[in-house]
Parts: structure tokens; sequence; C-alpha cells
């Protein structure tokens, strides 16, 4: 008798079990395409999800983009340099660490030789512009004599660019080039309205932006779109 009752409760558990792996299964494929519509299929952390307001680029549309600009660049380039001697090469420096992300994809295109270099600069304090530029490293390749595309994940006041732009005129540079990703034309301060990015990806709106190396407090760079955080997540931080 006692063993008939184990061996019924046996199976009683191995029916939960299973029923309850039923469930499990049937609301992951309910909830899969919400999440999927939202942020695609590449997983992101709920504590960020539920900061994201709307994706506003796509990973498909700024892989395209990227393709486009480095096809555009190679050909300014190649044409700058119509013979590679030594001294006269390309060296792409990228803006750590925003920069990052955009940078690994834009030099995939390239059909020219390059070597890659890393400066970091500071003008913000939180969310808010110093006014004043800090330069944290500085490239480790001298640049005399080279042609220099710098690659920014976003450009707002225009601070930090122009501040490059005549650091890097003064170090005897064969040409200084400029690529971003996003160009937030609304935050620019009026003293470098004309400040000029020959590569643009995309017009940026007035609002704060995460993702594709572009961070909060050093969270969201990872995600493969461009997201509009929420304000909630980012003020009285």
């Amino acid at each position: 008798m006692a063993d008939a009752k184990r061996a019924r409760a046996a199976q009683e558990d191995e029916e939960l079990l299973s029923a309850l792996e039923t469930c499990r299964a049937l609301l992951s494929r309910r909830l899969a395409p919400a999440v999927a519509s939202a942020f695609g299929p590449t997983p992101v952390p709920d504590e960020w999800a539920a900061n994201l307001d709307r994706v506003l680029f796509a990973s498909s549309t700024i892989q395209t983009r990227v393709a486009e600009l480095g096809a555009q660049i190679s050909r300014d380039l190649r044409a700058a340099c119509a013979e590679f001697k030594p001294g006269q090469e390309v060296v792409v420096v990228g803006l750590l660490n925003g920069a990052v992300c955009f940078l690994n994809d834009v030099i995939r295109q390239l059909s020219v030789p390059y070597v890659v270099d890393f400066m970091q600069v500071s003008s913000y304090k939180g969310t808010t512009s110093k006014g004043s530029v800090e330069l944290r490293k500085d490239m480790s390749i001298s640049p005399e004599g080279k042609h220099i595309l710098i690659v920014e994940d976003i450009i707002d006041t225009g601070t930090t660019l122009h501040w490059l732009r005549s650091y890097l005129k003064s170090k005897s540079c064969a040409s200084v080039r400029v690529a971003c990703l996003l160009d937030k034309k609304e935050g620019r301060q009026k003293q470098h309205s004309d400040v000029l990015v020959e590569y643009v990806g995309f017009t940026c709106p007035n609002e704060f932006v995460v993702g594709y190396g572009l961070d909060f407090n050093q969270s969201y760079r990872g995600l493969p779109f461009i997201a509009v955080l929420k304000e909630g997540a980012y003020k009285h931080s």
C-alpha cells in the first residue's frame, strides 16, 4: 500500500513538473514578440529596459549608415593620399570611451591602409558641459604629417571638437577629418555653431540617448541600438 502511494505521488510530481514546463514555454513564446518588437533579439537587462523610452536608431539602420560612411571616407582619403608613403598613413583616432563601438564598425568598412590610436578628453561633468576641455590621454602615435580621422560618438556643444581641431592643427597634421555618429545640432554653443564635421551618421534630437557606445554613468554602452533614456532615469542623478 505504501509503495503504491509513493509511486502515485511520484507520478503526480512528474505531471506537475511537465505542466509547469509547458506553461513556461507558452509564456516565453507569448512574451518574446513584445520584447523583440521593442528592442530586437538582443537580450536587454530588465533594469536597463525599464529606463528606455524608445529606440531611436535600430541596429540594422546604424550598420547600413556606417557602411555608407566607410565608403565615403575611403574615397576621400584615397584621393588625399594618392600614394601611401611611410609617415603619410591614415591614423584613425577614436575618442574614449564612447566612440569604441562606432570606430570598431567604421574601420571594418575602410578600403585604405590605416592605423588606430585613441585619445580621451572630457568637457562634461555628469550631464552638463563644463565649457572647458581636459586632455586625459593623448595619442600614442605622432600626428605630424599624418592624415587624421577623428571618430566621435556624438557632437553636442561642439566644445570638444573645436578644441581637438585646434590641438591637432598645432601638431602639423597633413589633414584632419571628423566622423561622428550623432550630431545634436540643437545643443551646439553659439561660438561653435560653425564647427566642421565632414561625416555625420544621423542628426540627433535634443534628447538624452544611450547605446552603441553612448552611456549614462557607464551603463548602456553595449546596446546594439540607440535609444532615448527616460528623463526620470537621469534627472537628479
